[in-house]
Order: C-alpha cells, then sequence, then structure tokens
C-alpha cells in the first residue's frame, strides 16, 4: 500500500555567514495511512527542521532542501507556491508548538478558525461559526460559544494550543504533523487530545508525524519511532523494540532522563535532599519552625465587562480563598489543569497581579508597610520568578551578561567591577562558563538560555524562586539537567521553590509537599508521599490517571477519562463563595469536601 507521506534521501541546509551549513542529513522515512510515526530527539536534532521542510515553510532565501517529499505520491518539492497553499491546511495540517506566536494577535480566535474553513471547504459565514464552535468544545474549550469571540492573549498557553489543534483538524486533513502539540497542556487535556486523534484515525484514517520529547506521550500514541541526533536517524523501530530493544546509546539515555511516576515511592524527599521541618496547612502555620512565605486567604477575581460604558456583567474567580506555606529549602508544588489558577497565584504572590483579597508575607513582612516602597523592594528581592519561555524573558538586543546585571545596576548597591564578578560567578553556579557572558540570547539552546534566566533570578540572593511551567518546554535529557540544577541549588542555597507545573512525573522528583488546585481553589495538600501515594481527592485521582507511562504494553490499561465539559470560572457578580471544608486524612495531608 502507497504511503501518505513519503521522505527520501531528505537534506536541508541553511545558509550562515560561512556559507551552507548542513542540519539534516539524507532522512527517510514513510508514514502509512491510519499510522502514527513519532520523531523524537533533543533540541537540535533536526525534528522541527524536516516538518517544515516537508511543508515548505522554511524561507526559500536562507534553506536549501533537496530530496524527495511525496505526499499520496504526488511530490511537494515540485509544487508552485500556489499549489502548496492549496495542500497546506487542507491535506495537510500541522499543530506548531508555540501557539502564541502561531496565532494572530489581532484577531479574535473564532474568526482565525473560520478562515481555514470557508477558504478550504467553501463554508458560508454562519456554517463557518457553528462548525469553529463545534470544533472548540472538541478539543475541551469551556463555555466555547462565549469563546468564540475571545483574543488570543484573553487564553492561557493550554487553552491557546487547543485552539490550534481545532484549527489543525478543521478541514479533517489526510496527514496531520504536529510539532510538540502537548507541551503546553496539562495531562487531562493531553490525554484527551491523544484519545482524540487516535479517534480520528479511526474514522477518517489520519495520518500522523508526531513531533515530541515526551517519551509518555510517545509510548501512548506511537506505531513507529525515529530517534534523531544531529540531523541524522540514529535509531529506528516499532514503539514495542525502541522501548524495550534499543541498543543505541543515545536511546536508552533518552529513556534514562525521562521522569516516571513513581519513581519516588519509598523516598521521604527529593534525591539529594533531606527533609524540611513540619509543614503547613491550608488553614494556619505549622506547630514547628516559621515559615518564611505566608499566605493567607489569597482571592483574585477578574472584571468582565461588556457594553458601551463598561458595564461589569460577571467575574472571573481565578484563585478563591487559598492559604498556604512555604519554609527554606522546601519545595511546595502547584498542580492542575490550565485555567485552575496556578500562575494567577504566582503572579499574585510576586506582586505582578494585584490580589483582590488575602494577605502576602515574607518573613512577616507584606509587599508594602510603614517603610513605603522600600519596604516593597526589600520584600521582591527576597522572591524571584522564572517563567515558562526563557527566550521571551530575555531581551534579545541585550548581551546575557547585562540581562543577569540588570537587577543589581537598579539596586545601585555595588560597584561595576563587582557586577561584573557577580555575573561571572552566577553563570558558573548554573553551569555555564564566565566566557559566555557577552553572547546574546539567540545564541543559546533553549536550555541554556532557562539557566541564564534562573541566573537572573539569583542575583538578588533570594530566600524563594517561583518556578512558572520552568522546564515544560524543555526536552528530556535538558528538563532533567535543569531539575538536577534546581536541587542541587537548593542544596546549597537552602532556597524555597514554589514550582508550578502540569508534568506530574517532575513534580514527584522534586517536590517536598504538592498542593492540587481545581477552579481556583486548593482541593488536596500534603506531603508528596501521601498525594501522590494515597490520593484522596477525585480530581488529584484524575490527574494522576491521565499522566502518560513511558511503555508501550500499557497504553491500553490506563482507564478511560471522563471527557466532560471542563467547569468554567465565570460567575455572575453578585455570586458569594462559600468558604470550603477541609477534613485531614494523614499527618499534614487535608482534602476538600466534595459532593
Amino acid at each position: 500500500m502507497q504511503p501518505v507521506l513519503s521522505v527520501s534521501d531528505l537534506r536541508v541546509s541553511f545558509r550562515t555567514a560561512d556559507g551552507w551549513t548542513p542540519i539534516v542529513h539524507g532522512l527517510s522515512f514513510d508514514v502509512a495511512a491510519g499510522s502514527t510515526l513519532a520523531m523524537v530527539g533533543g533540541s537540535g536534532s533536526g525534528k522541527s527542521v524536516t516538518a517544515l521542510a516537508a511543508m515548505r515553510l522554511l524561507p526559500p532565501a536562507r534553506s536549501r532542501i533537496t530530496g524527495e517529499v511525496r505526499l499520496s505520491g504526488r511530490s511537494l518539492l515540485d509544487l508552485p507556491e500556489s499549489a502548496m497553499c492549496a495542500i497546506r491546511g487542507n491535506e495537510i495540517g500541522m499543530i506548531f508548538q508555540e501557539p502564541m506566536t502561531s496565532l494572530n494577535p489581532t484577531l479574535r480566535i473564532g474568526f482565525q478558525i473560520s478562515e481555514v474553513l470557508r477558504r478550504h471547504r467553501r463554508m458560508s459565514a454562519a456554517q463557518a461559526q457553528a462548525e469553529s464552535i463545534r470544533l472548540l468544545e472538541r478539543v475541551q474549550i469551556p463555555a466555547a460559544k462565549a469563546r468564540f469571540h475571545d483574543f488570543p492573549h484573553l487564553m492561557s498557553g493550554g487553552m491557546r494550543q487547543r485552539v490550534m489543534i481545532a484549527m489543525a483538524l478543521a478541514c479533517r486533513p489526510k496527514m496531520l504533523i504536529a510539532d510538540e502539540p502537548t507541551t503546553a497542556l496539562d495531562v487531562t487535556v493531553q490525554a484527551q487530545i491523544l484519545d482524540l486523534l487516535r479517534t480520528l484515525q479511526q474514522e477518517d484514517g489520519l495520518s500522523i508525524l508526531f513531533i515530541t520529547h515526551d517519551l509518555g506521550v510517545v509510548a501512548e500514541i506511537a506505531d513507529e519511532i525515529i530517534v534523531m541526533q544531529h540531523g541524522e536517524a540514529v535509531d529506528r523501530g516499532t514503539a514495542q523494540a525502541i522501548f524495550t530493544q534499543s541498543s543505541h546509546s543515545y536511546t536508552r539515555a533518552l529513556l534514562a532522563a525521562a521522569p516516571r511516576i513513581g519513581s519516588m515511592a519509598g523516598k521521604s524527599s527529593p534525591e539529594g535532599l533531606g527533609p524540611v521541618p513540619e509543614s503547613a496547612t491550608t488553614r494556619g502555620p505549622a506547630a514547628a519552625g516559621k515559615p518564611i512565605l505566608e499566605v493567607r486567604n489569597l482571592t483574585k477575581r477578574f472584571d468582565v465587562r461588556k457594553g458601551m460604558w463598561g458595564k461589569v456583567t460577571g467575574r472571573v474567580h481565578a484563585v478563591e480563598d487559598i492559604s498556604f506555606d512555604i519554609r527554606a529549602g522546601e519545595t511546595l508544588s502547584l498542580v492542575g489543569e490550565s485555567g485552575s489558577g496556578k500562575s494567577t497565584t504566582g503572579r499574585c504572590l510576586i506582586g505582578l497581579t494585584r490580589p483582590s483579597s488575602g494577605t502576602v508575607a515574607m518573613h512577616g513582612q507584606g509587599p508594602s508597610g510603614t517603610e513605603g516602597k522600600a519596604t516593597a523592594g526589600k520584600f521582591h528581592d527576597r522572591m524571584q520568578m522564572v517563567f515558562q519561555d526563557p527566550y521571551a524573558s530575555l531581551n534579545p538586543r541585550m548581551r546575557v551578561s547585562d540581562s543577569i546585571a540588570e537587577p543589581l545596576v537598579v539596586q545601585g548597591k555595588m560597584g561595576q567591577r563587582e557586577i561584573d564578578a557577580r555575573v561571572d560567578e552566577l553563570l558558573e553556579s548554573v553551569g555555564l562558563s564566565s566566557a559566555m557572558r557577552d553572547r546574546f540570547p539567540h545564541e543559546f539552546s533553549g536550555g541554556q538560555r532557562q539557566r541564564i534566566c534562573i541566573a537572573r533570578a539569583l542575583s538578588m540572593r533570594p530566600d524563594l524562586l517561583i518556578a512558572d511551567e520552568a522546564v515544560s518546554a524543555l526536552d528530556v535529557s535538558i528538563k532533567a539537567q535543569i531539575i538536577d540544577l534546581m536541587l542541587d541549588l537548593q542544596r546549597k542555597m537552602q532556597l524555597a521553590f514554589l514550582f508550578i507545573s502540569h508534568d506530574m512525573a517532575v513534580v514527584e522528583r522534586i517536590s517536598h509537599r504538592v498542593a492540587v488546585m481545581y477552579l481556583g481553589e486548593i482541593v488536596e495538600i500534603g506531603d508528596r508521599a501521601s498525594v501522590f501515594g494515597r490520593p484522596q481527592h477525585p480530581y488529584t485521582k484524575r490527574l494522576l490517571a491521565a499522566v502518560p507511562v513511558p511503555d508501550p504494553e500499557r497504553r491500553n490499561i490506563r482507564p478511560k477519562l471522563d471527557n466532560r465539559e471542563l467547569k468554567s470560572p465565570l460567575r455572575p457578580v453578585d455570586y458569594q463563595h462559600r468558604a470550603p471544608a477541609y477534613r485531614s486524612v494523614g499527618p499534614d495531608h487535608l482534602v476538600q469536601e466534595w459532593e
């Protein structure tokens, strides 16, 4: 049977100052009808370049593509651009890794999906709108009819990725190229999207080229696997053979680096770290030891305004009456689905978002007090944040030494010689050479850029780092290195971490305690061993059940997930929140009562 997509001896080179630099070296593979080929490997291995070359999306002036790419026997590299425009989106759909750069920020998401339907399926405006809403519902976007009119910036990262998936599937293409499509999604939505892709394969015979660094996802969906390194296919075979019988050293290293749920069973603390003092509950300080951070009844609501006069018609209850403590040298992880309030909580703590009510105290001192701005500055010096996208966090026009030094310059307490020495020290502390200080961000890999962001966050010698999805976009081997770095810094400096993540396997490895958030509330909080080993709340159990396991033999063992529509945090103006009731199910393990 003829393959849907056939790539033969593909070679891709980019023009540089030194001439043509080869990136992909003689790659060949076939994707059969109704099958999934997974392409895995580290950053820079040539996975995404291969996909872009197949779609003819590389800039012609700076790239050179040779070899053959055929779709159902039809050569794509020889087609005029007008013919390729008709194929893209209609016969081949593509899901990109970063949805915010793929979606037009000035257009409503409903219009962007409808545009595909009107262009390729010749639908009327009303038909396209109805079909777009159906697609949004199919990828589990709550209140799809209302969100149809939203702009991309009004959605979380996970929600935007769901929009991209809906757009790619709008025309029911015969071939789907998915470039890290689940990286920004929480585990439950990730599992739902994988189930959706499998359903589409069964219904329509959809073929998928799936590019990812998540070996758990690969085990869930792949029929065959190609392992890429330095632009070459160093290993290939069936999913079963790659996971159980591969003899290639690079493949084995990838498998060894992948975090697995249950790997910390029987261990009282993260690897290499000792236990922390008795922790706090959600309702008050612990009996022993004073926390460095105390959060009490934190609430954040966003007004929803409509009409000419901007009348408040409702409120989004992003964070609702949560309390917790963090001690020196401790890691508390916040987990939950997109929209659960994790990132809003972190932004409220650091001062990027003003809470609606509640208190935040660092060493007993709030962000403002009798000393005014001086007190606020001291408060924020002790708490720093590391964001998800390191490239967006760094000024592309500033050398990394200037980015790291900027907080020290603003503080104005050190001379230039002291600042230079401090920058070198910080680079060395995160595993980079001081010789790299004069480079720009684009000259570093994704993992190196995240190390630079951590170095900048450490410049003020904080007591607490808030890491908001700090490793979610990194490939498996780089992710393991960053986690090891964070654990090493914690051990040496007694740093506390608020670790915000949807990656449950990483959370299990790095955490002392875990707080599970749902619709802005903490529904379960306790030590890592209790939450992962004896989960009590149905939502916690649902999260853990959705985690993909890097073992293809277990892909059909996972229980069927509840695919009901996610509840919306949007409430009427007169909505009165009822304070949640908690019960103790063990030492330092509380669970919210549920109906």
